[in-house]
């Protein structure tokens, strides 16, 4: 029976604002670069995909400046790629470092508080797990998020990133549950639904876009709506 969900936090319960499809839409086309915004969602799909591989190998937040210059060179490279521009490497870092200018902020996305509300009024447990070396307190509350719950573990805190174990193992022991009675919903393959599986975890992956991964096998979401049903049909 599931007595608790565990969420990652960005992409799953927030999103940026303004969105990285229009900024990133917007530092292209100052170097004479059209893209659709279709097309660069698919190419964060893609790219995030490397992001999280690389993070867990060797956090970003560990290298030095310019070793973190050279992989968003990468990154931004494989999403322009991806969405059918290919570009150099060094134009790629100028689009990257123009797209980085611009001010952001996390807003939920509008199926989030409705879902975190509906399974607190249903008696579950509702926490975060998440990659992101910042301050969760200060994160959920700006996002509007911190009311609704009970439990937040973060790579900061634990010191490694998803899928490593012991960042689960974490969360379970905050939240008082066994690995089979947490559900764990994020957007990403390997660090949300292999790792939260690897502890014996139940798993849910969160597509809004239809643009994931190696998303085959995997139970599969478009809306946090939808985890009512998912919940019931694991009771």
């Amino acid at each position: 029976m599931i007595k608790a969900v565990s969420f990652d936090f960005y992409n799953t319960l927030v999103r940026f604002w303004p969105p990285l499809e229009e900024i990133q839409q917007a530092a292209c086309h100052e170097f004479g670069l059209t893209v659709q915004q279709d097309d660069i969602t698919r190419g964060y799909a893609v790219a995030d995909v490397l992001f999280n591989r690389e993070n867990e190998d060797r956090p970003l937040s560990k290298r030095t400046d310019e070793e973190r210059i050279e992989f968003f060179g990468r990154y931004e490279q494989l999403i322009l790629e991806t969405a059918g521009i290919p570009v150099s490497m060094d134009l790629a870092k100028q689009v990257w470092k123009m797209a980085l200018t611009v001010p952001k902020d996390f807003i939920p996305f509008n199926d989030s508080v409705p879902a975190l509300e509906e399974l607190r009024e249903a008696g579950y447990k509702v926490g975060i797990i998440t990659n992101l070396r910042r301050d969760l307190g200060e994160l959920c509350t700006r996002a509007g998020l911190a009311s609704y719950l009970d439990f937040t573990v973060g790579s900061e805190e634990v010191g490694i990133e998803k899928p490593n174990p012991r960042i689960f193992m974490a969360a379970l022991e905050k939240v008082g549950a066994a690995p089979e009675e947490v559900l764990h919903v994020g957007d990403q393959v390997r660090s949300d639904v292999m790792g939260a599986e690897g502890v014996g975890m139940k798993a849910v992956l969160i597509d809004r876009s239809g643009h994931t991964p190696e998303a085959e096998g995997c139970l599969i979401i478009s809306s946090l709506s939808e985890l009512t049903k998912v919940l019931e049909d694991l009771s």
